[in-house]
């Protein structure tokens, strides 16, 4: 049973230093192309959550835990978290590896982006960096599983480190939170489920819905096959242990659906083309509106409308977080914009 005096969210896993190239284009091998514009921003699902609640106007307490290089990139995250008022007690040190890093190359003629990511730190995060009893937290929020390498690590007969903090979470009535990396591989299938018998809400893509699901989830196709494809694939992650919520969200929206059976489908926000300076960092946007409203105890209805205007909010710029509005705002952005079609087409 969860604590009513915990207040708060400890926010913890991946703590990535983002170095943003905009290109006018994508180069071929060999080739060269003009940088435009040149960015240093947050990465990662911890670092991003975080980030994106206090733009969020979220008062309430937020502690970081993670393990950073002793070095520049690591110092600027530091940094950041005292500047938005983040509890950095819990961030660790290391000099076994730099700060974790990608470079991001995002092209302004496609509006793709490519990613060079240095795993760094962050592959040493282990559950000796979590001490639960410190924190009195109301929700542990970890991200992102498949990107965290010894929290990934299988302990025949025990699970996963993240399987195991996310029951001491569970233990001390915490609500529990998790995240997934896009990573293409057949480690979705043998690594989450040891940790979702602990897990409250789980954010996914359809991509990682289907490949923890082995449900296909196609593109959107202007017909129902897809939202009926997404709930196959929410009943087969639920027959594996998630304990309540599943969100699967996609370029028009979302699906949230309880382990009961109760489903919410919220439509995204259209944002015209022009707008759009890039998709970094909308999935967490999505994520940290969603634990904003189910922190307060907001109806689930009026957290998933915050989740998917948040994620709107952040595509005004092409860094993860800078675009992203305080909560009234990112909500009358649904009135000045509209929702998607999503409604009119299932």
């Amino acid at each position: 049973m969860n604590n009513p005096e915990r207040k708060g969210m400890l926010v913890a896993g991946s703590w990535i230093l983002d170095k943003i190239q905009v290109i006018d284009r994508f180069p071929v091998e060999q080739s060269l192309v003009n940088i435009t514009d040149s960015y240093v921003s947050n990465g990662g699902s911890a670092y991003n959550v975080s980030i994106a609640l206090r733009k969020l106007s979220a008062s309430f307490p937020l502690e970081a835990l993670g393990l950073l290089g002793e070095d520049e990139e690591g110092r600027h995250i530091l940094e950041d978290c005292r500047r938005y008022g983040i509890n950095a007690d819990k961030l660790h040190t290391t000099t076994q590896a730099p700060t974790s890093h990608t470079i991001v190359m995002s092209a302004k003629e496609s509006g793709r982006r490519t990613f060079l990511h240095y795993r760094g730190a962050n592959a040493l995060l282990n559950e000796h960096h979590f001490d639960l009893t410190l924190s009195n937290t109301k929700m542990l929020h970890l991200g992102y599983l498949l990107l965290l390498d010894q929290l990934d690590e299988i302990t025949p007969g025990k699970g996963t480190g993240a399987s195991r903090i996310l029951k001491q979470a569970k233990e001390a009535g915490m609500l529990t939170s998790v995240d997934l990396v896009s990573e293409d591989s057949d480690r979705f299938a043998r690594v989450v489920p040891y940790a979702l018998p602990y897990i409250d809400y789980l954010f996914l893509n359809e991509y990682e819905a289907a490949k923890l699901s082995g449900i296909s989830l196609s593109e959107w196709d202007e017909n129902d096959h897809f939202i009926q494809q997404c709930r196959l694939a929410a009943k087969a992650i639920f027959k594996m242990g998630l304990r309540q919520y599943i969100f699967i969200h996609f370029p028009k929206g979302l699906i949230a659906v309880h382990k009961e059976g109760h489903e919410i489908i919220q439509p995204g926000l259209q944002i015209p083309e022009h707008l759009i300076k890039g998709a970094n960092g909308a999935g967490d946007a999505l994520a940290a509106g969603i634990l904003f409203g189910m922190h307060e105890r907001w109806p689930l209805e009026e957290a998933v409308k915050l989740g998917v205007c948040a994620a709107a909010s952040c595509l005004f710029h092409v860094t993860c977080s800078e675009g992203i509005l305080p909560y009234k705002e990112c909500l009358a952005m649904a009135d000045q914009y509209g929702y998607s079609n999503l409604l009119k087409t299932i």
